[in-house]
């Protein structure tokens, strides 16, 4: 209620008067108002004074502020304060002494908006707990009204818990911890997650102080990240790394938990300091490897999936937690250096066989290279010396051709074994990687696994032939296709090659060969071995020239005979010089037509 003041009836007042209509016998006016003024407070507006609340409905609320009528505040604007009783002290702001209506205006908000500043800075500064109202959701967080001003509340620090639905806090009220001002913006962030982490700091101190390791607790799914899970002990969280989730490999730990599910866990390590707890789920079960069949040895062929794929290798499952490593040279009887991811893949099944096996240290090596026969074994009746075969192509190098005869039979083509005609420089004149080549096998090196094959030897030697085309002395009509320092090469017919010094490439113009140049060569020599032919092209009109020069002084020199001899000698120059001229002349022609040309 209102503090009014007690007015005492007055002795000598004049109700005859009074009666008469009359009132103001015995006192002015003046005398009058000053005593009605002095039972009322005296107000002043846009001020904030304290009033009482006296009635209360939906729509309004009804305070008293000692002021000669009552003021109506919209109900609203006590939101934030749903328990609002009949009686209550609150903060009202003076609007206007009186409205048309002869109303006072009053407002709660305005009041709690004026003070609402010092409060505010007031509960940062000594920590103090307030209370507000959530009125609405927005985005990354809510709005809290805290004194009347708009503060915000980040959805991180609502609760210590994730919070998946924040609709369902809108319309409570609720206490927080003022935890930042801008005052330049006047932005108040506030968190009722810190005053629940005050909470707990003293619990998960008690509940520190009383661990161990090894001891089992019951927990709660907290959290499930792609490195692990969060454990929720009762005040204190634990982390179960995604490899302490089970013996087997985890790619995702949600295949293993859910979220709000409650298992024991065993304490595998803490830290007092750092409030951090590892916490393990597959150690509260037998080791799959204390459970593998006891008959399993070495030699003895196994079942199981890939689960990890690397470079060097894959790592199978031949049992839930118990896996065996299949390295890259345990997949193929190949030498070729390859990726594993050649061979299998993530999900496959396979069939291995246990190259080796150790209980103790948990550890098995497979292979599956080793269920076929090892093509080596039986090399020399499978590719004996001789034998022609059909091969892939897999690798160059500068001195020849590695290819494939099959899995795990590798052999190298020399680049000299590649064509009897053409001098190779690069593998890659003649074949392609990936291609097929018929071969034919030279030697077979057992120990080293190794083949030496030759493709040339697959086709008769056409030098043998060549022996009887390009004999010693013979001409041939030739062109320079490569000028080297030492000489120039030249292509010959049947697509092969010879050389010629320089002093051999003078022309009879006593100019130099030129490159492209077509001329008759003379063959030098001639080697089948070394596949090598010496040519020259100024011994060929080097010859006509002395073999013309021998003709005039053979002719000179000759006697003279009578007639009757004439015939014999006529005949004998014919049968011995004159054919040989004639074809040195036509020669000489020859050379001469080029010349020109």
């Amino acid at each position: 209620m209102s503090d009014f003041k007690q007015v005492m009836p007055l002795d000598d007042f004049d109700w005859e008067s009074y009666e008469g209509g009359s009132i103001n016998a015995g006192q002015t006016k003046e005398e009058q108002e000053k005593a009605y003024g002095d039972t009322l407070n005296q107000i002043t507006e846009h001020e904030v004074v304290e009033g009482t609340v006296i009635a209360i409905n939906k729509r309004e609320v009804l305070v008293d502020i000692g002021y000669k009528s009552d003021g109506v505040i919209s109900a609203n604007e006590f939101r934030y304060n749903p328990d609002l009783k009949v009686g209550d002290k609150v903060e009202v702001y003076i609007e206007k002494e009186e409205d048309k209506k002869g109303q006072l205006l009053l407002s709660h908000k305005n009041a709690r908006a004026k003070q609402g500043w010092d409060k505010i800075n007031n509960a940062l500064e000594t920590k103090e707990v307030v209370k507000g109202f959530i009125k609405y959701r927005t985005k990354g967080g809510m709005i809290v009204d805290v004194f009347g001003i708009e503060a915000f509340l980040p959805g991180s620090q609502i609760d210590v818990k994730q919070i998946r639905d924040y609709d369902i806090f809108v319309g409570k009220t609720m206490e927080f911890q003022v935890i930042k001002i801008n005052q330049e913006y006047k932005n108040v962030v506030v968190s009722h997650k810190a005053l629940i982490e005050a909470e707990l700091e003293a619990q998960k101190k008690e509940i520190i102080s009383k661990l161990e390791k090894g001891q089992v607790l019951e927990g709660t799914v907290k959290n499930i990240t792609s490195y692990g899970v969060f454990i929720d002990l009762g005040g204190v969280d634990g982390l179960i790394h995604i490899t302490d989730l089970s013996w087997g490999r985890v790619v995702d730990p949600h295949e293993v938990v859910e979220l709000d599910q409650k298992l024991n866990v065993v304490i595998l390590d803490f830290d007092d300091e750092k409030k951090r707890i590892a916490l393990g789920l597959k150690q509260l079960t037998p080791h799959p490897w204390d459970a593998l069949d006891a008959e399993i040895k070495v030699g003895d062929k196994v079942t199981g999936k890939v689960v990890v794929m690397t470079d060097y290798g894959a790592f199978v499952e031949i049992a839930p937690g118990v896996e065996g490593l299949i390295h890259v040279s345990e997949m193929s009887w190949s030498s070729h250096l390859r990726s594993a991811q050649d061979f299998m893949k993530v999900g496959d099944e396979v069939e291995a066989v246990v190259l080796t096996l150790d209980r103790t240290e948990r550890k098995m090596s497979l292979g599956i290279k080793q269920l076929k026969a090892d093509p080596w074994l039986n090399i020399e009746e499978t590719y004996p010396i001789g034998s022609k075969h059909v091969a892939k192509v897999r690798n160059f190098t500068n001195f020849g051709v590695f290819v494939e005869l099959e899995e795990g039979v590798d052999g190298l083509i020399h680049i000299s074994d590649l064509s009897w005609t053409k001098k190779v420089k690069h593998p890659s004149e003649v074949t392609q990687i990936g291609d097929e080549i018929e071969v034919l096998v030279l030697e077979i090196d057992k120990d080293n696994r190794r083949l030496s094959l030759g493709h040339k030897q697959c086709e008769e030697n056409p030098w043998d032939v060549f022996e009887t085309v390009f004999t010693v002395g013979s001409i041939h009509e030739g062109t320079i296709i490569e000028e080297r320092d030492n000489g120039d090469v030249i292509q010959l017919e049947y697509g092969i090659d010879g050389f010629a010094t320089p002093k051999h490439l003078i022309k009879e113009d006593k100019s130099k060969a030129q490159l492209n140049e077509k001329l008759p060569f003379k063959v030098l020599e001639f080697n089948k071995v070394t596949r090598r032919i010496i040519l020259s092209h100024s011994r060929v009109y080097e010859d006509v020239q002395r073999a013309e020069q021998k003709a005039k002084e053979t002719a000179a020199a000759a006697p003279k005979k009578s007639n009757n001899d004439i015939p014999t000698i006529q005949n004998q120059a014919a049968t011995t010089s004159l054919g040989d001229l004639d074809a040195l002349a036509k020669l000489k022609a020859q050379l001469e037509g080029n010349a020109e040309a």
